[in-house]
């Protein structure tokens, strides 16, 4: 298998991971398997009635719920897969090459980065959902994800040959279009592991206010103590709407921003056609975000959209990685 195929079918298998992740909490099936990193003692879900009855005895506080025990598991089996499939990479770029976008140390970070992953995965169990692990371990699976794409394009001829004008323009403005991506995915993930998706049930108003009363300490205090599960969330209604109005502000400032790159991309096109290419490319992904992001509060949370949220999400990034990556390696358009 060549490093590219290996490449690619490594990313494919991470934003699988990412949707089962979002799945899994979603469908608040994130304690399914209260020990680590087997369930209930066990490589699989107990099934056999003598298996259930010690695990019930065992875990009294979580008894055995077989689907939500399945849904976590998949999601444990499909990251052990992307980890194994990482570490190939890694032991691949010790080999010589011929290649010279051939990336040596940038396969080792992110298996250094898939074994932190791991770590984030138990703690989210043992810690009890607790909101800065589980955000953190969500933006660990979408930097993951991220350097996957990068590594990608740094083997592939993809973005060969790009001429551009003015190119340190469009590099600040890709730059800071990726910066504020990555804020409002922290937001994102801080509204879903809050239990804040539905604080503002109403569009466009929340709670029927154009500015909702807020809380924005107790919103954004990252630390509350250990020993406290917090499945379903903690805080109050108002903290909540904070968090929720935070992210909606977000993803304004993220459309003024990408129809902003968009336009220099589109301009960019009069040296090189394949700008406007991937101009298109940006609005198609924005779109539908927005449009996912819409459907979960007017349709109150349907899981398959809130999950393709997630996943919107991701392939947004993977947009804006690219984007990145062809403006740093576009030539001088003569």
């Amino acid at each position: 298998m060549t490093r590219f195929r290996l490449n690619l079918i490594t990313i494919c298998l991470a934003f699988v991971v990412i949707t089962l992740g979002a799945f899994v909490r979603l469908s608040d099936a994130g304690l399914g398997c209260p020990d680590w990193p087997g369930c209930y003692g066990h490589l699989d879900v107990p099934t056999a009635e003598a298996d259930v009855a010690a695990a019930n005895e065992r875990f009294a506080h979580r008894p055995v719920e077989a689907p939500k025990a399945w849904k976590e598991m998949i999601h444990r089996y499909a990251a052990g897969t992307l980890g194994l499939l990482i570490l190939a990479m890694a032991l691949l770029a010790l080999k010589r090459s011929s290649n010279p976008h051939q990336q040596r140390v940038l396969p080792w970070v992110l298996l250094v980065l898939v074994v932190f992953q791991a770590l984030l995965g138990m703690w989210t169990v043992t810690l009890l959902l607790k909101p800065l692990i589980v955000t953190a371990h969500l933006l660990g699976g979408m930097a993951t994800f991220a350097l996957l794409g990068w590594c990608l394009f740094r083997q592939g001829a993809l973005f060969e040959g790009f001429r551009l004008r003015m190119r340190r323009g469009l590099r600040i403005a890709a730059g800071v279009a990726l910066a504020l991506l990555i804020g409002q995915i922290f937001l994102g993930a801080w509204t879903s592991t809050n239990y804040a998706a539905m604080a503002c049930p109403d569009f466009p108003t929340c709670q029927t206010y154009w500015w909702p009363p807020t809380d924005w300490s107790t919103a954004f205090t990252l630390w509350h103590g250990l020993g406290i599960n917090y499945e379903y969330g903690i805080l109050d209604s108002v903290p909540r709407a904070t968090i929720h109005w935070a992210h909606r502000l977000g993803a304004v400032a993220i459309a003024l921003t990408m129809l902003g790159l968009a336009a220099l991309l589109w301009r960019a096109g009069q040296s090189d056609r394949r700008w406007r290419g991937m101009a298109l490319t940006l609005l198609a992904a924005v779109a539908l975000q927005i449009g996912l992001g819409l459907s979960v509060v007017v349709f109150h949370l349907p899981l398959p959209v809130a999950v393709a949220h997630n996943g919107g999400a991701a392939l947004l990034l993977l947009t804006l990685m690219a984007i990145n990556h062809a403006v740093w390696k576009a030539r001088d358009h003569v």
